[in-house]
């Protein structure tokens, strides 16, 4: 009694609310955290980093730039949006394969070192020349499979392939296996671009020509030795320009022939949308930061303490008067 009695004064309610609320914003700068049941993803980010993806065409508030920093846009902005416990992990395509940069690893605890290799990903880290995406399918599928748990793919492509697709060089899907859910990201526009050529200091050769994507019936031309080659021939005119576009009914077909999603990535809201259709790898406790929530809370201890004292007593005649 006699501490109650000496504390009566620090109990005021002028007083309380503002210790409560100091005492909140103490807590909240710890960033606690409560374990929360959700479910967990693993998502491989796959970028296709062949030539043909520094085709512009595409718009990046208002700026014209090329497919692949397009591509690098929208994953940021991916792994921004991806909740604490979910899993990464980053990938890309080149001429006949899918190589990972390692496997999936949290997003918050990692998040600056996978946004730096994003933001350092470019054309020039292929391995490989020629695309050959259904190749590249089955890679990822196998690839997939050494993962140390189940893995959603998520494949930037602008579809590609080159040298064009005939009878003789089409790989046959129909005993296709796929791992996990798999989502193909449509990159590129409708409207016909040249596909730009660069050395390895990014320098500016030209543009490829019509007669890089013909592939003549030949045994010599098909081989396992020409497959990964790079054609330095360039178009001698402008009229001789290969002019890209997005294949979205190439893409359409092959997801429906390997048991995709599909999706066209113009807009972020539709590839968030549907990123989040995957099943997840599992379902297990996650932690939820609940600082904000701290903040908001003082912040209202904060305004009901300097409360004028006729609003006060307005609303407890307000409420004494439904009581009755």
């Amino acid at each position: 009694m006699r501490l109650l009695t000496r504390l009566r004064p620090f109990l005021h309610r002028d007083t309380l609310m503002p210790a409560l609320a100091l005492l909140l914003l103490l807590i909240a700068a710890f960033k606690p955290s409560i374990p929360v049941p959700r479910n967990i993803y693993s998502t491989m980010l796959v970028i296709d980093i062949s030539q043909s993806m520094n085709t512009k065409g595409m718009v990046w508030r208002g700026e014209d730039i090329s497919r692949l920093e397009y591509t690098k846009h929208l994953a940021h902005q991916l792994v921004a949006s991806m909740p604490c416990g979910s899993r990464v992990s980053l990938a890309f395509f080149s001429g006949l394969s899918v190589a990972a940069l390692y496997t999936p690893i949290e997003v918050c605890e990692n998040y600056a070192a996978i946004q730096d290799t994003i933001a350092r990903t470019e054309w020039r880290q292929a391995w490989s020349g020629n695309t050959r995406l259904r190749e590249g399918v089955d890679s990822l599928g196998r690839l997939l499979r050494t993962m140390p748990e189940p893995t959603q793919a998520i494949f930037f492509t602008d579809g590609e392939e080159a040298p064009r697709l005939h009878a003789f060089n089409t790989r046959e899907l129909s005993n296709f296996q796929k791992v996990g859910d798999w989502l193909l990201v449509g990159i590129g526009s409708k409207q016909p671009h040249p596909i730009p050529k660069y050395d390895e200091n990014n320098k500016l050769l030209g543009y490829w020509s019509a007669e890089n994507f013909v592939l003549q019936p030949g045994v010599a031309q098909i081989s396992q030795q020409n497959l990964g080659t790079r054609d330095k021939g360039t178009a001698t005119t402008e009229n001789d320009r290969y002019q890209s576009t997005l294949d979205e009914e190439y893409l359409l077909e092959l997801s429906d022939e390997i048991g995709a999603a599909y999706v066209n990535g113009d807009r972020f809201e539709d590839v968030k949308a549907a990123m989040h259709k995957l099943k997840p790898s599992r379902r297990d406790f996650a932690p939820m930061h609940i600082d904000w929530l701290l903040a908001l809370v003082a912040g209202g201890l904060v305004l009901a303490s300097y409360t004028p004292q006729r609003l006060r007593k307005l609303l407890q005649r307000v409420l004494h008067r439904k009581a009755a």
